[in-house]
């Protein structure tokens, strides 16, 4: 059995900072993810079209904003006055698309902890990851514990590993070929975030065999959660705040 990496994380994981309580990959997200008492959060970065790092899960603006066309075909500077919160509701109203590095100085300054999904445009994975990871390396400088980079992109990751190296990262996926180990070795992987229906305590058992961590998303149900944290499963990452408690 490989020796398991260090893993300073909660075992409850707020997705897109507070699940499908507040505006997702907002700050107000992010505060009503802590007053829910969690520790940690997960969100998804990409690029504007002058590379300024923003939260942003959709590759186009319009189901979470009241923008239109590609997030990555705007200047930052008209991203910043779109509305990221009346989607959800009007108690939201004038929320705005957060920088990367404005959700740093929140969450440090909170001690949350962060899982920080690169999330490019398709075309730009190679340039997401670099600078993603770069700024993340600078921008939580100060942090107790380091955020985790993931991604869908092996390409993205590849980036990671090269600009940031000392930076955990987790690969996530929703299906597992037969060399998942390898891929993980290759990229330096602490953790594979996997959709949590794929996962059987057989399984969760062989990864951490390998030497790796696991992540479960998106578990909304209570019973599935302690399930799987029962297993041994490291960190659930949930929309359900308020039925999955954190302790």
């Amino acid at each position: 059995m490989q020796t398991l990496p260090p893993w300073p994380y909660p075992q409850l994981v707020a997705h897109r900072g507070a699940g499908t309580l507040a505006p997702e990959n907002t700050l107000s997200a992010m505060r009503v993810g802590a007053s829910f008492g969690y520790k940690m959060v997960e969100f998804d970065a990409k690029l504007s079209r002058d590379q300024v790092a923003i939260l942003l899960h959709d590759t186009d603006l319009e189901r979470t904003t009241n923008g239109s066309g590609n997030a990555a075909d705007h200047p930052y500077g008209a991203l910043a006055k779109l509305d990221a919160g009346l989607w959800f509701s009007s108690k939201y109203s004038g929320e705005p698309i957060p920088t990367l590095e404005a959700v740093a100085r929140y969450t440090v300054a909170h001690n949350i902890a962060c899982n920080i999904e690169i999330k490019p445009t398709p075309g730009l994975e190679a340039l997401t990851g670099t600078a993603i990871a770069r700024q993340a390396l600078n921008d939580w400088r100060a942090a107790s514990v380091p955020p985790l980079l993931s991604s869908f992109s092996l390409t993205a990751l590849e980036s990671a590993q090269r600009d940031a190296p000392s930076l955990p990262r987790g690969w996530i996926t929703a299906k597992l070929d037969e060399d998942w180990r390898q891929t993980l070795t290759r990229l330096g992987c602490v953790s594979i975030h996997l959709q949590h229906l794929l996962l059987t305590k057989s399984l969760l058992n062989d990864i951490h065999t390998a030497g790796f961590r696991v992540a479960a998303w998106t578990v909304n149900d209570p019973d599935r959660a302690a399930e799987l944290l029962q297993w041994g499963v490291d960190s659930v990452i949930t929309d359900a705040l308020d039925l999955i408690h954190a302790a």
